[in-house]
Order: structure tokens, then sequence, then C-alpha cells
């Protein structure tokens, strides 16, 4: 299987790899190990473009039980529909933590989840996940929206519940730094960055946001130049409308030929996973 003339891979040794990576598609993963489960910006639930705009967002229990049966801690990015809608139904049926920043705790507050559950970061400081280590890293979010960021703003309050695509407002970005069984994974959900923040980390495996990458010169480069990592894994690339167990479509124009050619420039090894699919990881 291709999209747009990338091959779709999956790792056959994943399941037995020290650390599993598991794509959910848009910027959303499962990473692994035998002590820690570590889920990032989940969104599983893909409604389709005109119920998305037009009806209250509604979390799928059953495909989020059937997709993340297992969490310990949930990691958002940024507060957008697409990054955290299905994040309070994973941390209601598995306990999880949800973390992120003051908008995605009043996320997870305003889906009834307790403040036990809730740990807020603007960044900067290591966050104990049991085996692993987290630190989030402030951030920007890309302008892919007529050359502007799509619902900027913070969360002050907890939004509406259900909530209309609108109420998530972007809040503070973060990229997320983890190391989990001795491999370190930075995660970058939206194709911009703050080079300096980033200084003080870096990654065997880098989880990298596709769309809107040709808008932010250098993106690719300044990414694997700070970071150092050994591969790169495309995220954000698929249609997120489309239901998840439907054939993944690419998102409307976005090359991603291109993005993973200026990856293998730069001597790293692109994987492009499909939805579901996983690569093993070790240290």
């Amino acid at each position: 299987m291709n999209v747009g003339g990338v091959p779709l891979r999956t790792d056959p040794r994943a399941d037995q790899a020290p650390v599993r990576l598991r794509y959910l598609g848009c910027a959303g993963f499962v990473v692994e190990s035998r002590d820690r489960t570590l889920v990032l910006d989940p969104f599983v639930t893909r409604t389709g473009v005109l119920r998305t705009l037009t009806r209250p967002l509604r979390s799928d229990p059953d495909l989020v039980r059937r997709l993340i049966p297992k969490a310990d801690d949930v990691l958002i990015g940024h507060a957008h529909f697409d990054h955290i809608l299905d994040a309070p139904e994973v941390c209601r049926q598995t306990g999880a933590r949800l973390i992120g920043s003051p908008s995605t705790c009043n996320v997870g507050r305003a889906a009834g989840l307790p403040e036990s559950q809730l740990i807020e970061t603007r960044g900067g400081e290591e966050i104990a996940c049991g085996a692993a280590r987290v630190r989030g890293v402030p951030s920007l979010h890309g302008k892919v929206a007529l050359g502007r960021v799509p619902l900027p703003g913070q969360m002050t309050a907890p939004p509406p519940w259900p909530p209309r695509f609108y109420h998530l407002k972007c809040g503070l970005v973060l990229n997320w730094w983890m190391e989990i069984g001795g491999v370190r994974v930075v995660h970058i959900d939206s194709a911009e960055l703050i080079a300096d923040e980033l200084e003080a980390v870096q990654a065997d495996v880098l989880c990298l946001c596709a769309v809107g990458f040709e808008r932010r010169p250098d993106y690719v480069e300044k990414a694997i130049s700070i970071l150092k990592p050994k591969v790169v894994v495309a995220c954000h690339w698929d249609w997120f409308f489309s239901h998840f167990d439907a054939p993944p479509r690419l998102l409307p124009n976005l090359n991603l030929a291109a993005f993973v050619a200026e990856v293998e420039r730069f001597g790293v090894s692109p994987w492009v996973l499909p939805l579901g699919g996983s690569l093993g990881l070790a240290a």
C-alpha cells in the first residue's frame, strides 16, 4: 500500500522490540515499553467533514477501547479537536493521567475528569511517569490555515462538553521529549518549532508533523540538525476525516514524497506507518 507515491510499511518485528511505537493517525501515537504506556494526541473518532463541522463532537468509547486498551499517561501537544478529542475517554477508561497545557487540563475538566488525573505544565520541567521520563518543550503551531494558526488562543475555563470543533482552541503548544525503555523519542505535532527550546534535548526517534512543512523554511533541517535522530516517523499526513478503518488518504496539498525526500537528504531513515502500524525501537 502506498499514499502519495510513498509506501506505507509496518515493522514485522515490532512486537518483539523493547519499545513499540504505534501510529494512531493524525498526530497520534502509542509508545509502550514493558513498564509504561504513553499515548500522544489521541484522535481516532473520525466522523467525516460534514458531521465534524456541524455537530457536537463525541468520542466513540468502543473504538477507543479497541485501539487504545491500555494507557498510563496521555500527553497532548495542543488542544485542537484533532489532537485531544479522544484523550478524556482514554483517561476515563484506563485511569491514565492527562498531561498538557492549562487549556488541555480545562478540556479534561469539561469532560469530567477528576483533578487527580490532570497534570498541568507549561513545559520545561521533567514529569515522572513511572519508569519513563517526560518533558514538555514549549513550541508554536504552524500557520496552516491561509497563513494563520487555526483557532488560536487559550481556554481559560472548561469549554462546553461535548464541544463543537471551534470550542477547542489551540492553547499552549508543547513538543514532547520522552525517555522510555532507554529510547529517546521527541514528538512534534505541528510544523513549527522553537530552536532554542529544543537545544537541550536529543532524540533517537523523531515523530515529525508533515502537513505544513513546506510553509516553514528549514523546518525539517532544523529539527534533524538539533535533535539528531536516527529515525523520523512522519505524522499528521493523513486525511483525518476518514474513518479509522477506511483506506488511508493523503491530506490535500501535502507532498508527502517531498517530505520523505527531505528527511533522507539529511541522512536520516524515514518511516511512514499505516494507521495502526507499528515500529519496534531499542536503545
